[in-house]
């Protein structure tokens, strides 16, 4: 009876989700702008019923035993919801990402070809953790003319709801359907396995974000296409060029920023050529700064710290952990991003545009920053106002999935009589 229920549900909210999308995508600009703008001001118009939500759920999860990385993930305070206040009104000020005219061209026989940006239609996101992800969400798909399906992990289910009850209320305002953004009321994990398998029919695209077994899991089971966001395990790479300063800077922000996000750097190379000088000195800032340090042979013997094992270049950490290790040059660097690399994020601190330039043809990853901490790898960073997650994979949209990722496209041909021969 329970299954039956669910099921029930799980076909509600797509039948709803499907039907409000055929009126998104009527719908102009100026409208959908209105109601994200309307969303922003009904969260912060019921933030404390939203931050008493929070402190509910992280009690909770501390009762459970959460880890803190997932605690610090699941935690609001008035600079993060006044974020995803600003993110909404980012999202809202950007351009119009669907009707774009992205080509034109006339063939000899005067057929006139355009191709043209449209919305994907209805979007599942399933995600753990960040409360902040439910109104990421609904702004970008209802900014690129997407309806929503969003399921949250139960440990942040009653922000979630406080959350979504602003952005229906925001909605309504507008004078948008609701039904625009479906939020997944049951904890029941049956919910997930419905809109993986039995959803075909409402669901277009899904996107997990949370952990490698829940993104395993929707690759597996998922009948729809995926964007997959796999780990985080981003590597920061100090050349023998590099200038110390800048260097101390960027690998301390990389790690230390926030340890709980996928932008966070998990491991440091640094070149043999410089390591007995620059090791000790960012060894001894991310010590006093309460960082533990697990390193090669090399690095063990330049500073104390705990063995790295073979386990310790493909975890993603989430924590103040740091692996590190000494690279013979800029091959054995490579080499080693390129055999742990999940498509994330990598970095290059150097001087030597030879050094980024082979850096940047031979890594492949969704972000190759240089000079720069990992921690930008987020939507808000690259001006995409927020974003749904960061993508992997190589098919369709990579890297932060903001609203033009969340387009597709279609052709428009015209024609004055023309039969083919």
């Amino acid at each position: 009876m329970a299954h039956q229920h669910i099921h029930e549900i799980m076909q509600s909210i797509g039948r709803k989700a499907r039907l409000a999308q055929q009126e998104l995508c009527v719908t102009d600009h100026a409208k959908r702008n209105l109601a994200i703008g309307k969303m922003a001001m009904a969260i912060r118009l019921h933030q404390d019923k939203i931050m008493q939500a929070n402190q509910k759920d992280v009690d909770l999860g501390r009762a459970k035993g959460l880890a803190e990385a997932m605690v610090d993930r699941l935690t609001l305070d008035d600079i993060r919801l006044e974020q995803i206040v600003n993110g909404l009104r980012n999202i809202a000020e950007l351009p119009d990402p669907v009707g774009r005219d992205l080509g034109q061209w006339t063939q000899p026989n005067g057929l006139q070809f355009q191709r043209v940006s449209v919305p994907l239609g209805v979007i599942g996101i399933i995600y753990e953790s960040r409360p902040n992800v439910t109104a990421d969400a609904a702004g970008l798909c209802v900014k690129s003319a997407n309806a929503s399906i969003l399921r949250g992990g139960s440990e942040a289910f009653h922000t979630n709801l406080a959350i979504y009850d602003a952005i229906k209320e925001g909605l309504e305002q507008a004078g948008l359907t609701s039904d625009a953004v479906q939020f997944v009321h049951s904890t029941d994990r049956d919910a997930v396995g419905h809109m993986l398998s039995d959803m075909s029919e409402y669901i277009d695209i899904l996107v997990p974000r949370g952990g490698k077994s829940l993104v395993a899991r929707v690759q597996q089971e998922a009948r729809v296409p995926v964007f997959a966001h796999l780990e985080g395990i981003c590597h920061t790479w100090v050349d023998k060029s590099a200038d110390f300063d800048k260097a101390m800077a960027v690998v301390f922000n990389a790690k230390m920023r926030r340890t709980g996000i996928c932008g966070a750097t998990e491991t440091l190379l640094i070149d043999e050529a410089i390591a007995v000088s620059f090791l000790p000195r960012i060894a001894r800032s991310l010590v006093e700064a309460g960082c533990s340090l697990r390193g090669c042979e090399k690095s063990q013997a330049i500073f104390p710290m705990t063995a790295a094992t073979a386990e310790d270049w493909d975890t993603e950490y989430l924590a103040p952990i740091l692996s590190i290790k000494i690279v013979e040059d800029a091959s054995d660097a490579i080499a080693h991003i390129q055999k742990h690399s999940t498509g994330h994020t990598e970095a290059v601190i150097t001087e030597d545009k030879d050094v980024v330039a082979g850096f940047f043809e031979q890594v492949d990853a969704a972000i190759l920053m240089h000079n720069t901490s990992t921690q930008f790898a987020d939507g808000g960073e690259f001006g995409f106002g927020a974003e749904i997650g960061i993508a992997t994979g190589r098919i369709h949209a990579r890297g932060p999935v903001g609203v033009e990722q969340l387009t597709s496209y279609k052709y428009l041909v015209r024609g004055d009589g023309q039969v083919r021969r």
